[in-house]
């Protein structure tokens, strides 16, 4: 199918974005990769009457660190994600993530903060957002907020954003040179959607399990934190009944939907697999890197 009849919109600069957008009365589409914009406009699944382009905005672009905090600029794409040294150094569990995001020409295309604002409840970006404490910051005619990413996704492509607001930038954390850290994902092939995925950050500290932090995706209606789980490891050894304890409190926490692709028991047994294994590999990598 084909999109839709609609206006198409350069901007110029935020201000002329947003208000472009407010001026639409809610009618009015943001395209800054349209890699899942796209698709659904020719499916009319949405139909904006404004498509408004922010791609030769200055200063969206960039990429920067401060105070423990990365700053990822909305037409960040994910090629740049996936290469840029200084998320490999300072976010190696984002790095590694990336490598699981759709394929090339998506890649190329698609934005980080493109794919947070989506809110596809399995896809990567939005459950990294979660898991590195992100903060959505947006632009309206108004001014702009600052969004937690716990209070950012409402359910299946919904978010808190309003019908004016502009993202123009999502902050994460960074972490210490001596976090461990693990991603795992379990999908049919590379680069489909998972069944389920794990991330996992923690730190050592005299032996014991320090501030860990633990996220999935693919296992129900948005991508989800696990304080549960993680309070069951926070200050114990990490050893096999922590961690048993910690994937069985993961597991009754989630309600995964059944689909074609694997039922509602047989994801959250993977999420359990997948969380055993992404929590050995964060506590081995903690220890090795504190060592190093």
């Amino acid at each position: 199918m084909k999109p839709a009849p609609f206006d198409y919109l350069r901007a110029e600069s935020v201000a002329h974005a947003v208000q472009s957008l407010a001026d639409a009365g809610g009618d009015g589409k943001v395209i800054a990769g349209g890699q899942s914009l796209m698709p659904m406009m020719n499916f009319r699944l949405v139909k904006p009457s404004l498509l408004i382009d922010i791609n030769h905005i200055p200063d969206l672009a960039g990429i920067r660190q401060q105070d423990g905090r990365l700053g990822i600029g909305a037409l960040v794409r994910h090629r740049t994600t996936a290469a840029d040294p200084v998320i490999a150094r300072h976010v190696p569990v984002l790095h590694a993530a990336m490598r699981h995001v759709a394929h090339l020409t998506v890649r190329n295309r698609g934005t980080f903060c493109g794919s947070v604002c989506h809110a596809d409840p399995a896809a990567e970006m939005p459950m990294i957002a979660l898991l590195l404490d992100g903060t959505v910051q947006t632009a309206t005619p108004r001014g702009g907020r600052r969004l937690p990413a716990r209070d950012f996704f409402l359910g299946p492509l919904m978010t808190a954003l309003e019908p004016d607001e502009l993202v123009t930038e999502i902050e994460i954390d960074t972490l210490p040179a001596d976090t461990g850290w693990c991603f795992e994902e379990f999908a049919r092939r590379h680069g489909d959607y998972a069944l389920a995925a794990v991330a996992v950050t923690v730190d050592r500290r005299d032996g014991r399990a320090a501030g860990p932090r633990i996220a999935v995706m693919g296992v129900g209606d948005r991508p989800m934190r696990m304080p549960e789980a993680e309070a069951a490891l926070d200050g114990s050894d990490m050893g096999e009944a922590a961690i048993d304890a910690a994937v069985e409190a993961l597991r009754a926490a989630i309600a995964p939907n059944a689909d074609l692709h694997a039922s509602a028991d047989y994801r959250r047994h993977l999420a359990g697999v997948l969380a055993g294994r992404a929590l050995r590999g964060a506590w081995t990598r903690a220890r090795e890197r504190l060592a190093a």
